[in-house]
């Protein structure tokens, strides 16, 4: 089929050439230009010089449409064949000039935009003082990046941060690019390649209407450079270290490169490949996870970053004697980075062949291919080591101006990833079983009791000397025997003896949109719809697949109107009116309207507001999870889920003295049975009062609701820009995790065998995923403020105000996991002309405090202020430009979320050819 498409594509030959420059009012040359035939779509785009060659079969005379982002346009006419053309493009109003697709699926000036849209384009992407585009978004208005890991930042907006990230949608090029096994994308790890990066357009806030239930919170739209219009090969490499406490200087090195080429102007292919190769953020806190005052010498200690020591148990329970104390001890644990190398590591390529049949039209005819492997850290309810894992998408598609239809597969394989919990768990039960530890532990306990206690031990020594028998023969990382049972346990996925997570998921998609605004002047209608197929494959390592694979499957379809009425050439008001309806097999149908309008006072002032609903279906975790995280065991709550997991527990020697088995068995039905809350459990423990003991049994999950409240200003006051937005969101059946304690024995809230159960430690922990049945309420409003200050120096800033309204003290089981700070403030310095090809850029970050609340911990995050720079310099002869910069350079250690590593800082040089 290649070959066909290249003989086709060349079947047409060049009667017209055309050779120009393009430059600014100053002068200076402005790359990747659009050089447009006036009511064609032939064209081609000025090289890093302003530079442009346009060979075309259309015979003189025509037009010539030149334009750039950021600028005015131009228009020059060609009369003759091999004519040498210049032209100059005036700087525009920039901001409010820029173009966007994401808001109404369709192209509009950000300006008028109905909704809220934030842009990171070329220009941006050149002139950032991250690393890479992607971290450069966190200098967006509003936009939260929580770093997971190195390679792995998870973007949301306007609350509820987890790094499970469902709520928020990234499509590149119109596929998603969230993990089958996952069900949330997984940062830019096997994502774009920033020398392929056109545009970058993140609309915060409930988008559902036009893209169903994964953009609730919002979606992140990028889209990637033509082959047609961006030709030619371009290099970026990126040399240098990142900087930690805990880890060192350490090397990092990010490689990217791309090559495209137009056959014809029927037929153009690219291809990218990118490297990225670093040492993570290594996480070593030693703090107690439940209690700060305990530390490593305390018996029932939880380390933050030690896993192993989840492991407990009440000995009195446990052994059936009075002598010893009624106290939980825990194993001891290894610290993660004797689990973990921090390898860090992206390799990921794509290709696309492009077709376009009909000469002057716009219709083309695609296939695209991705695959990226790459290694990483993620944190969900455990520590996981993604270490080599793979996800490939393929896309078929045909599009012009008014539809497209697609349809794309994504897989992923999971490599040799691993839970890092289980691998601290399971290395020290391949040495001595937990029955064996806590019987030995307990033997010297009593033993020293027994003996009268002769040396007059203190409690504290007692428990030490317990333990130093226990761990005798313990294997030490470091060791050949520590080494041989690492390696046994993170390649096999039962985590009863391993903690190999294994994945061959899934997904197929399609979508079509058409838009019918080229066939009446009343209005722009849109009509379109999506289905997608899941194929979930884990061999029962993360959901209860163990005898197959699980399919099921949703669809959607929407439209959407749009009509403008122009008032005079600056007044106008725009009113969109969009719903969608999305049916999942496991639920009833929703509805998601949204009505917005935008009224444009003049050129420089335009007013906006809108009403959105978006719903989100429970997850693929949601629903069948089936997962034991060693605090807990994970169950969805999907109706043919809760037989399928199935599990058996000894019960205590105290619980079979009532008469009770010796064993039981539970499935996942008793996560949502008869179950106390875990928090009312922890209490009982302590008062023994059963009275504190509350009945939780958590309903089913069923999909989430929101309604969104929305108003909004753009405009240009002189040289000032102004963007704000204010926000009410209210959510109903809003979708969490509650912890839930059920009894081996017993009917929660009888008053009695279940009461003894939860007293004899007879019960399993469950993590239930069920609906808030309170409504949670969020609101907020960002202020974006830029402009031009002494002459060509550009200043911008930013603050965001972002609060929750739900009452925890009423709900304290409900885990909303808002993880959001109440205030942020961004401010951005910079000039990219200070002299000849030369400028540089300053970014400053403010975080406030927050309390930050998941499945693997709770705490604060303290607020955190960092500054970033670099400096550019182009050296035009060899198409050239090298950047220097530096993130965090003030040098504080900072995290975003509760129980990663720390992030230190990274200085890097830059040197990107011909892009």
């Amino acid at each position: 089929m290649y070959v066909f498409f290249l003989l086709v594509g060349t079947l047409g030959f060049s009667q017209t050439t055309v050779k120009g420059n393009v430059v600014d009012q100053d002068g200076q040359p402005i790359p990747g230009s659009n050089v447009v035939i006036v009511g064609k779509t032939v064209g081609t785009v000025t090289d890093f010089d302003g530079n442009f060659v346009l060979e075309t079969s259309e015979v003189p005379p025509f037009k010539l449409k030149i334009s750039s982002i950021g600028y005015s346009e131009s228009t020059v006419s060609i009369t003759k064949n091999n004519q040498n053309v210049s032209a100059s493009l005036n700087e525009s109003q920039t901001l409010l000039d820029e173009i966007v697709i994401s808001a109404s699926r369709t192209p509009e000036r950000i300006f008028e935009s109905p909704v809220t849209v934030e842009r990171f384009g070329i220009e941006q992407i050149k002139n950032t003082t991250a690393a890479d585009f992607y971290g450069g978004l966190e200098n967006l208005k509003g936009v939260d990046v929580n770093t997971n890991s190195l390679t792995f930042k998870s973007v949301n907006t306007r609350g509820f941060a987890t790094f499970a990230n469902t709520r928020f949608m990234q499509l590149v090029d119109g596929m998603d690019n969230s993990t089958p096994a996952l069900n949330f994308p997984i940062g830019n790890l096997v994502g774009m390649i920033e020398t392929d990066v056109q545009s970058v357009e993140l609309l915060p806030g409930a988008s559902s209407a036009l893209y169903g239930a994964n953009a609730f919170n919002g979606i992140l739209f990028m889209r990637s450079k033509s082959a047609f219009d961006h030709e030619g090969i371009s290099v970026s490499i990126k040399r240098g270290i990142t900087s930690q406490e805990a880890s060192g200087d350490n090397a990092y090195t990010d490689f990217g490169i791309r090559a495209a080429h137009k056959f014809s102007d029927k037929f153009a292919a690219k291809v990218n490949f990118g490297y990225l190769k670093g040492t993570d953020w290594a996480a070593t806190s030693e703090v107690d996870k439940f209690d700060p005052t305990r530390t490593r010498a305390n018996y029932n200690y939880d380390g933050i970053n030690v896993y192993g020591d989840e492991v407990s148990t009440n000995i009195r329970s446990a052994s059936g004697l009075g002598i010893v104390p009624n106290v939980v001890v825990s194993r001891t644990g290894y610290n993660e980075s004797d689990l973990t190398n921090y390898n860090a590591e992206s390799i990921k390529a794509d290709w696309g062949l492009y077709y376009r049949p009909i000469e002057g039209s716009n219709l083309e005819v695609s296939y695209v291919g991705k695959v990226g492997t790459g290694s990483t850290i993620y944190q969900g309810t455990n520590r996981y080591n993604i270490n080599g894992f793979f996800q490939e998408q393929h896309k078929l598609e045909v599009k012009n101006d008014n539809f497209f239809v697609r349809g794309y597969v994504v897989g992923d394989k999971a490599g040799d990833s691993y839970d890092m919990v289980f691998t601290g768990i399971n290395i020290n039960r391949s040495w001595k079983s937990d029955e064996q530890w806590f019987g030995e532990y307990i033997q010297t306990y009593a033993g020293i009791e027994l003996s009268g206690n002769p040396t007059g031990l203190t409690d504290d020594q007692k428990h030490a000397a317990a333990r130093a028998v226990a761990d005798t023969g313990r294997y030490l990382p470091g060791t050949t025997e520590f080494q041989s049972a690492f390696d046994r346990v993170i390649k096999d996925p039962n985590l009863a003896t391993g903690s190999q997570f294994k994945d061959a998921s899934k997904y197929y998609h399609a979508d079509a949109n058409y838009n019918f605004g080229h066939l009446t002047d009343f209005a722009e209608i849109q009509l379109g719809g999506s289905f997608r197929r899941y194929d979930l494959n884990s061999s029962g390592t993360i959901y209860t697949d163990f005898d197959g694979p699980i399919g099921y499957s949703e669809y959607g379809v929407y439209t959407q109107i749009q009509k403008k009425f122009d008032f005079s050439d600056d007044k106008s008001l725009k009113l969109t009116g969009s719903i969608r309806y999305d049916k999942s097999e496991f639920f009833d149908g929703f509805f998601s309207p949204r009505i917005s309008a935008g009224y444009s006072l003049s050129r420089d002032h335009n007013i906006r507001a809108s009403v959105q609903t978006g719903f989100r279906n429970p997850t693929t975790q949601d629903l069948f999870i089936g997962l034991d995280t060693g605090r807990a065991i994970l169950i969805g709550s999907a109706s043919d889920n809760l037989d399928r997991y199935t599990r058996s527990f000894a019960v205590s020697e105290s619980g079979q003295l009532d008469g009770n088995p010796a064993q039981v068995t539970q499935t996942g039905a008793a996560a949502y049975g008869d179950t106390y809350s875990s928090q009312s459990v922890e209490t009982f423990k302590v008062t023994r009062n059963a009275d504190d003991l509350r009945v939780a049994n958590a309903d089913l999950v069923k999909a989430e609701q929101v309604t969104s409240f929305e108003v909004g200003y753009r405009g240009k006051v002189n040289k000032l820009v102004v963007d704000f937005s204010a926000y009410y969101n209210n959510y109903k059946d809003f979708i969490s995790q509650e912890v839930v304690d059920a009894p081996y024995y017993g009917v929660a809230g009888d008053g009695g065998s279940s009461v003894d159960a939860i007293r004899n430690d007879d019960f399993q922990r469950y993590s239930a995923y069920t609906n808030s049945d309170v409504d949670i309420n969020s609101y907020g409003a960002s202020l974006g403020l830029n402009m031009k200050v002494m002459g060509n120096y550009n200043l911008g800033g930013s603050y965001t105000f972002t609060k929750q309204d739900f009452d925890q003290e009423a709900n304290p089981d409900f885990m909303s996991s808002f993880n959001t700070p109440e205030h942020k403030f961004k401010a951005n310095f910079g000039n990219d002309a200070l002299f000849e090809n030369f400028g540089f850029n300053l970014a400053y970050r403010f975080s406030d405090d927050y309390f930050w609340e998941a499945t693997f911990g709770n705490g604060v995050v303290p607020e955190f202020h960092t500054l970033d720079a670099q400096i550019s310099y182009a050296v035009p002869s060899i198409k050239s430009s090298f950047k220097l910069g530096g993130t965090n350079i003030l040098g504080d250690e900072y995290f975003t979320a509760f129980g990663t590593g720390f992030i230190g800082s990274m200085y890097y040089l830059s040197w990107t050819i011909n892009n």
